[in-house]
């Protein structure tokens, strides 16, 4: 074989070369594109171990890398707000809704209307109309009563129902709840007994629970430790934390009082100006429905999940079937009217004898 006829051979080889390698760049970018959009960046305010499972599920179900930053709310609003001219993240999951409208007003999140509204509760609509689509309920925490079913039998005393038995003559001694000054859920107690009561009638039943009251706990969840252990009677909790007592084998039961059971939003937000738009719709449409939503209480995290069609586990009550009274958080969420009314408390109620 001549030279010159190797040439064309030669000239193929290197053509085909040229080819692949053409390719190899165009797959790459391609490549590249693809990976920058299987990405989302998350602030996550639930807890660390709820945040990682929900990221790894949103893996398994999407293939798409979900980057974690696990803040409690006011950390996450205020990172928000620090990265305003250059966002950083894509959604903001969970969080109190009045620290969500805070971001809405803020301009630091996007309106958008998920195809998911129909299957949520009024509560999580309701959330995002008032934001104006800058927020979604994604999950609630309802307050009430808990107690101690073996000590109450021991002791003979009646079930309270009601938050207005808290005040019972027979529960002397037998009440323990946390203290507003320094427990959020305390505070939730204050503005549903206001919203469900008004003001005037919500502190003269406050007084009365006051002579019942063996201590006012510093931590949320410490007078419902104390309820599942028998070191008091009656709790005023979250329902969440008592179920969890329940599943941890503890002799609770768990009371949504027959005036209301106050419901605290948590809400979710995609961030304003991100610049994976698309992908953050995906991870917002994905958390709204029923896998993402079960993840909670597969991790013993009984909160109310927005998704009307979440399963929910047989320790927790079924939700649907529950007085809610969402608490209003235009009004309740303001920290002057936090302060003043964690003020009244301590001066009229917390500071008089029992």
């Amino acid at each position: 074989m001549t030279a010159a006829s190797r040439r064309p051979f030669e000239g193929g080889r290197l053509g085909s070369s040229l080819s692949r390698l053409t390719w190899a760049l165009l797959l790459g970018a391609v490549a590249s594109a693809a990976f920058a959009q299987g990405e989302v960046n998350v602030v996550c305010s639930v807890p660390l171990p709820w945040c990682e499972a929900l990221a790894a599920a949103y893996l398994r179900e999407t293939g798409t890398t979900v980057n974690l930053t696990v803040k409690a709310p006011a950390g996450a609003l205020a990172q928000l707000g620090a990265e305003r001219d250059d966002p950083r993240h894509d959604v903001w999951y969970a969080g109190t809704a009045g620290m969500h409208m805070q971001a809405a007003g803020a301009g630091l999140t996007e309106a958008y209307r998920s195809p998911r509204l129909p299957e949520l509760a009024d509560w999580a609509v309701r959330e995002a109309e008032r934001s104006g689509f800058r927020a979604v309920g994604v999950l609630a925490a309802a307050l009430g009563i808990a107690y101690n079913s073996r000590e109450l039998a021991h002791k003979q005393l009646p079930e309270p129902r009601c938050w207005a038995d808290l005040a019972r003559a027979e529960y002397r001694g037998e009440v323990e709840m946390p203290n507003p000054i320094s427990s959020s859920t305390a505070y939730a107690t204050l503005a549903t007994l206001v919203q469900l009561f008004g003001e005037e009638r919500a502190f003269e039943l406050l007084r009365a629970i006051h002579r019942n009251v063996g201590a006012y706990q510093r931590t949320d969840a410490g007078s419902m430790r104390a309820a599942a252990r028998g070191e008091t009677m009656v709790a005023v909790t979250w329902l969440h934390d008592a179920v969890t007592e329940i599943a941890n084998g503890f002799p609770i039961r768990l009371v949504a009082p027959c005036e209301g059971a106050g419901l605290e939003v948590y809400a979710m937000s995609i961030i304003h100006g991100t610049p994976r738009m698309d992908g953050a719709r995906r991870f917002y449409d994905w958390a709204l429905g029923v896998s993402a939503q079960r993840i909670g209480a597969e991790m013993k995290y009984f909160h109310v999940p927005s998704n009307k069609g979440t399963p929910v586990p047989a320790v927790a009550p079924k939700w649907s079937e529950l007085k809610l009274v969402p608490i209003d958080f235009t009004r309740f969420g303001s920290a002057t009217e936090q302060r003043r009314l964690v003020e009244k408390w301590d001066r009229e109620i917390h500071g008089s004898a029992r």
